[in-house]
Parts: C-alpha cells; sequence; structure tokens
C-alpha cells in the first residue's frame, strides 16, 4: 500500500530550481547543519545509530555502525560514493543534479560526526550538468560559510573536492574507488585488510558513504533518528528512492516507505509504475540492480525490505527495479547484462575476466541462432566457477563481488526461462525478433 511518508531526499525536487542555494534555504537548508554543530560530534552518530540508516549504495550495511569501525587516527576522510554506473540505476544521478547543497549539507554533518577534516564527492565522469550544479553548489556552501575554515562561526573547518571519474563501473566499488582517487588504476582491494575504515583513502581511515545514504542525514538529525526509523519496519527503516524502468507504463523515480509498500505496489499503482506498458504482462522484474536474482510474478506481494527481498534470493542492492514482460527477450536480457559486466571487469582476477567472457560468447550465439543444447549445462557449469553452488549470496572466488554477481542474470534466465532458450536453439533464431524487449536503462 501506499503510505503517507514523508519525502525525505526528494522534498523539494517539485521546484525546478531545486539545485540551488536559494530554493536550498526557503526550504529548510543547512539548518540541520547548524542543529548538529552544536551537538557534540558522538550526539550526531548517536541520531545515525538510531535511525538505523541502511547505506543505500547496495551493501546496505548500517551507516551508524560504519562509522563507530573507524580506527583511531589523526587524520580521517569522507567519501561520498556519487560513481553510479549500474546500467538502469539513475537515482544518484537525480540527487546530484537536482539537490546538490543537500549532499554537500549530509557530507559536511557526516565528516563533523566522523571528525573529517577533508571530504571528497567522487561523482560519475559522465553526470556533465551533475558535476556543474554539485561545482557550483560547493562554492555557493563556501559563501555561504557551510563549508571551509570555522563553519557558521564553529570551531569545526572542513573542505570538500569534488572529483569527476573517468568512466570505469568497477570504481563504484568502494576501494576501487580509493584507488582512483590516490591516482592509480581502478582495481579493488583484498580485504582484510584494506577494509577503509581501517585502512582507507591515503592508508588513513575512511567512511565511504553513497549519495542517497548522505542525503538522508539532514532530515534525521533536524528531526531525530526515532522519527526516521518509525518509518519502515525492522531493520529497513525510513524511505527509499526507487528507480523503476524497463517495460512499465510510467518509468521514473520514486521515493518510498520501506517494507510498507511492495513490489506490487511500485510496479502497478496509477500513481508510481502505472502497470506494465501497452497492457502487457509481468514476465519478471529484477529488484535491486542488474547483478540482482530476477524474481516472477510470485513475488509482487514482498515488500521493499531488505530482509524480506534476501529471504526470496535476492536483494535490494542499488534501488533499480527493472521489469520485464511477455514481450521481452530472458536469452537477450541475461546477454546484454553480462556483457555490460564482462566489458566492466577491471581484469584483476582470472574467474571475473575470463567466466564472464566465456558465459557473454555462449549467450550471444544462443540470441544469433547458433547456440547448441550442450551450451545450457556450460552456461551454469561456467557460472558454477565463477560462484560455487550458483546460490544468493554469492560465493566468492574473486577480490570484489562483481565476479560472483555475473552468474546471477543467466542463472535466472535459465532457471526460469529454460524453454525459451531451448526454443532459441531448435528454431535458431530468437523467438521475440522485432518485439520491443529492449531493456529501459537509466540516463
Amino acid at each position: 500500500m501506499l503510505t503517507s511518508a514523508p519525502r525525505i531526499v526528494t522534498s523539494r525536487l517539485d521546484h525546478e530550481d531545486s539545485y540551488t542555494l536559494e530554493r536550498y534555504l526557503a526550504t529548510g537548508g543547512y539548518k540541520a547543519l547548524h542543529k548538529a554543530l552544536r551537538m557534540k560530534p558522538e550526539a550526531v552518530a548517536a541520531e545515525v545509530n538510531r535511525a538505523n540508516l541502511l547505506g543505500r549504495g547496495g551493501a546496505g550495511f548500517p551507516a551508524g555502525r560504519k562509522w563507530s569501525m573507524l580506527r583511531a587516527a589523526e587524520t580521517t576522510y569522507l567519501v561520498v560514493n556519487g560513481d553510479e554506473s549500474e546500467p538502469a540505476t539513475f537515482k544518484d544521478h537525480l540527487l546530484i543534479e537536482r539537490d546538490p547543497h543537500q549532499i554537500i549539507e549530509g557530507a559536511a554533518i557526516a565528516a563533523y560526526a566522523v571528525g573529517a577534516r577533508l571530504a571528497f564527492i567522487f561523482c560519475r565522469g559522465e553526470f556533465a550538468l551533475g558535476l556543474e550544479r554539485l561545482t557550483a553548489a560547493c562554492n555557493e556552501a563556501y559563501e555561504h560559510g557551510a563549508l571551509g575554515g570555522r563553519i557558521f562561526g564553529s570551531t569545526f573547518s572542513l573542505d570538500i573536492v569534488v572529483h569527476p571519474g573517468a568512466g570505469a563501473y568497477i570504481c563504484g566499488e568502494e576501494t576501487a574507488l580509493l584507488e582512483s582517487l590516490e591516482g592509480k588504476r581502478g582495481f579493488p582491494r583484498i580485504k582484510p585488510p584494506n577494509f577503509p575504515a581501517a585502512i582507507g583513502l591515503y592508508g588513513e581511515p575512511t567512511v565511504v558513504n553513497n549519495v542517497e545514504t548522505i542525503s538522508a542525514l539532514p532530515w534525521i538529525i533536524q528531526n531525530g533518528g526515532d522519527a526516521f526509523a518509525a518509518l519502515g519496519a525492522g531493520t529497513s527503516t525510513g524511505t527509499r528512492l526507487f528507480a523503476l524502468s524497463g517495460r512499465v507504463a510510467r518509468p521514473g523515480w520514486y521515493e518510498l516507505e520501506m517494507s510498507k509498500t511492495t513490489f506490487r505496489d511500485l510496479i502497478f499503482d496509477p500513481a508510481l509504475g502505472g502497470g506494465i506498458a501497452d497492457g502487457g504482462e509481468l514476465k519478471a522484474f529484477i529488484p535491486g540492480g542488474v547483478s540482482a536474482p530476477w524474481l516472477g510474478p510470485d513475488s509482487l506481494e514482498i515488500g521493499l525490505d531488505q530482509e524480506a527481498v534476501g529471504r526470496a534470493g535476492s536483494m535490494l542492492g542499488s534501488g533499480s527495479v527493472v521489469v520485464l514482460d511477455q514481450t521481452s527477450c530472458a536469452v537477450r536480457a541475461a546477454w546484454r547484462i553480462t556483457r555490460f559486466f564482462w566489458r566492466e571487469s577491471c581484469g584483476q582476477c582470472t574467474p571475473c575476466r575470463e567466466g564472464g567472457h566465456w558465459l557473454e560468447k555462449i549467450l550471444r550465439r544462443i540470441e544469433e541462432g547458433d547456440g547448441r543444447f550442450s551450451d545450457l549445462d556450460l552456461l551454469m557449469d561456467v557460472c558454477d566457477n565463477l560462484a560455487p553452488g550458483v546460490s544468493w549470496p554469492p560465493e566468492q572466488t574473486t577480490i570484489c563481488v562483481l565476479g560472483s554477481s555475473i552468474p546471477s542474470s543467466v542463472a535466472s534466465a535459465l532457471r526460469m526461462f529454460r524453454e525459451e532458450f531451448a526454443t532459441h536453439i531448435r528454431t535458431e533464431e530468437c523467438p521475440f525478433a522485432g518485439a520491443p524487449h529492449e531493456m529501459a536503462g537509466g540516463r
């Protein structure tokens, strides 16, 4: 059901000038930072702990607990991860373009809580307009006194560096992001020992939080952690921003209360997704970014809840929900997803570098009418080498989770639509040729 929960991170996006300092101040902007600076840093962190704010970048790790794991050191850094690169995921892009001051205020609150004096906002390089507005907002924040020395007359000082990435998907992984920030190639680091909270940017303890996670902090400080925790249920508290795309009537972004809203609500409610495009039938949906296992129509009643989706064998992940209908080719969808991950592999780990390419080649030949029935078992065999058992959460064979996530779409498509693969092989062509089955991607 739809609830009356407030829009926490998108409250001012109805205004055309939502990205300006004038609009931000007129809608309560920077009041939370004023309030935070009158509190002790540990009290700010306690509010975030009470909120039980799960990270909105994919892993879903509680933000307050991540802060508490920082190694004691003289220098601490904050890094805001805005390298949103997963296909069909566009929520952080929206916040960077439309409400950059909210990100800056949230970053200042987080930096104050963890004792950081320098923060980096790592933004995907292709977000040209977002980078322009974010950079302009930082300049405005300095002029307003919200950044720089002795912020708002307090003893706290903070500088923010806006750092554009170079277009590598792997840099969305936090340790690869840190490598890139240091001017190196974006190779994920081995954990342990390289947990950012212990050995992060330049070897110092570092907090890495997602854009949406950071954007929720001003509301939490202004209204209290308990008010945020009262929304949702269980460990999935607050609201969350979802990017809905694919074969749906009204693709777009929707901020919804977690747990109490279901996938059926998101996809079919007239005020949200509005149902399947062109009056079609739901075939499957991907609930948390294209690295997540697929779910079928029998999973529509599951709430937008971290634990509930996990019990169903998938994840909420990046907050992207992709809808497939009866005209969508499962083979082609799995191939396109696999092709993306193969091309974006950093190449550091053999299973990911080689296995991803093998899966892509097999899927491509099936889609193009050159497959053989032995390919079906071969696909699962390669998947098993990438992620032993081909279960969820996946077993790790690589330094980061990119490699072990590649089998998700392949195994999902095979398990749910094996006959569709057989038809491709038997008829030597795609039975959906000419159908509008292209997956709608983000932006």
